[in-house]
């Protein structure tokens, strides 16, 4: 199987902070990984990073076998219309409409008349599950778990097949969550993407991950779920053997992932 995302020796420092030592990470085609890890392990600076956002201080991010770390801003700029993104609060531009804001990756990248852009908004609206008329309406106008869905309908706009995701149920209900999940779970097969989804959400990694990676000690523990959640690291099993995470562990023997 082909690897999609490889991360290689990253070091992230802030001054005399050391928050990646070695940080080495391959996501394969495919599959939905996961990465976790405590308040201030440095989840966020590790997206960052391998979105090409931030430089490392060391090591190289390949995405599909170019390495971002190492490419000017116009070659760096044509390698993110590769992959979509959404963050944790959706960061869509308040100032716009929900079309808006789903056509400014095709007007960055595409040359397309308006009535095709009209027509490819309205296709992404509909492929995570909104309504048309929420294309006229502004992020203030929709709940939490419609900013969601259309931060993911922008991510989409340029049919990417690498999907990055910051805490995508955060701050949802446990059914909007729950839904959610599910669609990520049903794009991911229909659209063949490869997932890579940073949360703390237990619901999200046993419905939807078939691996994760846990940043511990600043480096990246990295296994299938049936195995990781048995490794004796004292924060890996607290994490996945609390008493939430018990409730969500399945019979001895029986299938993680999604």
């Amino acid at each position: 199987m082909d690897v999609i995302v490889d991360v290689e020796g990253i070091v992230n420092r802030f001054g005399e902070q050391i928050v990646h030592d070695g940080v080495d990470m391959q996501v394969r085609s495919g599959e939905v990984f996961g990465i976790v890890g405590g308040s201030g392990s440095g989840k966020s600076v590790l997206l960052r990073t391998i979105l090409g956002l931030r430089r490392p201080d060391a090591g190289t991010v390949r995405l599909e076998g170019q390495d971002i770390t190492q490419l000017d801003a116009q070659a760096l700029r044509a390698a993110k219309a590769r992959y979509g993104v959404t963050f944790q609060h959706g960061a869509l531009f308040s100032a716009l409409t929900v079309r808006e804001n789903i056509q400014l990756p095709m007007l960055e990248h595409l040359r397309l008349p308006p009535d095709a852009l009209e027509g490819l908004a309205q296709l992404k609206l509909r492929l995570v599950g909104l309504p048309s008329e929420a294309a006229h309406k502004y992020p203030s106008q929709l709940s939490g778990g419609m900013i969601k869905r259309a931060a993911l309908a922008r991510a989409l706009a340029l049919d990417p097949k690498l999907l990055f995701l910051d805490e995508p149920t955060s701050g949802l209900d446990p059914i909007s969550a729950a839904a959610f999940d599910e669609l990520i779970a049903y794009l991911q097969k229909e659209l063949a993407l490869t997932v890579v989804m940073i949360t703390h959400d237990l619901d999200s990694i046993f419905r939807t991950c078939n691996r994760v990676g846990v940043i511990v000690d600043r480096r990246m523990v990295v296994d299938d779920i049936d195995r990781i959640i048995d490794y004796p690291h004292p924060w890996i099993r607290s994490y996945f053997h609390g008493e939430r995470a018990r409730r969500l562990l399945p019979p001895a023997g029986a299938a993680h992932g999604a």
